[in-house]
């Protein structure tokens, strides 16, 4: 894969003008933000989650510093009420950590839990959680099971589709899609050999894609089953999120932004797009905006993109010469850009107009 690169010497960019940081003990290992917009989170191997109040994203002192879990967090991602947080750690607890900063033990049992997903309409809402090979879907309140999904190895990745009505798992040879509400659980078993390591579902429910551990990215059509294989990466694709119109699934794994055409018949038989990039430095994370065609990328050393792909500009939002970027999230309003890096920075980006 080759494309248009960045200027290796990516100057500081919003982060100076716009933004605020602090450090953490421990690497960053998720950033989310809350489905409100008036809050970030971000989580360490720690165990600790750093809370930021809109009014204070400019002031990274006034960030709330918590003790959630006794070791490393796992995942972070919203609640699926509008102000609040969950958590999964290698403790073995699910946690929810409440706008106002309260920790509340959900769930604890003996396996690790590695992943959590959300989803709310505003009315009405569905948590999971994956420990081992098994995903507990609970309402809303966290309190109350629904179901327990069996799988046939342990769970790689989980996610909801746009319309909370049905979850998808990865796992070793392929993922499950499963009913949320069905009374009978039959999953559909979507196979490819090998390991999966994570996973996305695209917003309108058209397609469901997979990351491989031979840096490759495997998807099906869901209309027909019909597989569809994505390759040439130098690196591992540790993330990787579609456009919110679903037309593009944007891609780490290279040292440009990999974009994968999912329309005209695409992926299949058309070449990825590329959007900027370092010469030599694998981008880790990507993030796609909530309103607007733009990409926010985080890479390998700490640099920080955002990227219109329409217009083909390129904004610095950080600068290079830390360690890697390892989280990264929009806002739901798009106001702002929260990261975290391995090296134990935490930072917001203020995008509002002003």
């Amino acid at each position: 894969m080759s494309g248009k690169v960045a200027d290796r010497g990516v100057p500081a960019g919003l982060l100076e003008t716009r933004g605020a940081v602090r450090g953490v003990d421990g690497h960053v290992t998720a950033c989310a933000a809350s489905r409100d917009s008036r809050r970030f989170a971000f989580a360490t191997g720690e165990g600790d989650v750093v809370l930021a109040a809109r009014e204070d994203f400019g002031d990274a002192a006034a960030w709330q510093v918590l003790t959630v879990h006794d070791g490393a967090i796992l995942s972070l991602v919203p609640d699926a009420a509008p102000g609040g947080f969950l958590t999964g750690g290698d403790d073995c607890a699910l946690r929810r950590v409440g706008a106002d900063g309260a920790v509340t033990d959900l769930a604890r049992g003996r396996r690790w839990i590695e992943h959590v997903a959300s989803w709310s309409d505003g009315k009405s809402g569905v948590i999971a959680f994956a420990a081992g090979k098994q995903v507990e879907l609970r309402d809303a309140a966290g309190t109350r099971t629904l179901k327990v999904l069996e799988h046939p190895s342990t769970v790689s990745g989980i996610v909801f589709d746009a319309k909370g009505k049905r979850i998808a798992a990865s796992h070793y040879n392929g993922a499950s899609l499963w009913f949320v509400h069905a009374k009978v659980d039959t999953p559909r078993r979507l196979d490819w050999k090998g390991s999966h390591t994570g996973i996305a579902i695209q917003p309108g429910g058209e397609a469901l894609v997979t990351a491989m551990q031979e840096n490759d990215l495997h998807g099906w059509r869901l209309s027909d089953g019909h597989n569809m294989r994505m390759s040439g990466y130098p690196a591992k694709v540790q993330s990787m999120a579609f456009s919110r119109t679903g037309k593009w699934l944007v891609t780490g794994g290279a040292d440009s932004v990999v974009m994968w055409p999912f329309f005209g018949g695409g992926p299949m038989g058309k070449p990825p797009s590329e959007l900027a990039g370092l010469p030599g430095v694998i981008c880790r994370r990507v993030a796609c905006h909530p309103v607007h065609e733009i990409v926010a990328a985080g890479f390998a050393d700490g640099t920080i993109l955002l990227e219109d792909a329409a217009a083909q500009r390129v904004l610095p939002v950080r600068g290079g010469g830390g360690g890697a970027v390892s989280a990264l999230a929009f806002s739901p309003d798009g106001s702002a850009l929260g990261f975290g890096t391995e090296d134990g920075q935490v930072g917001i980006v203020d995008l509002a107009s002003k």
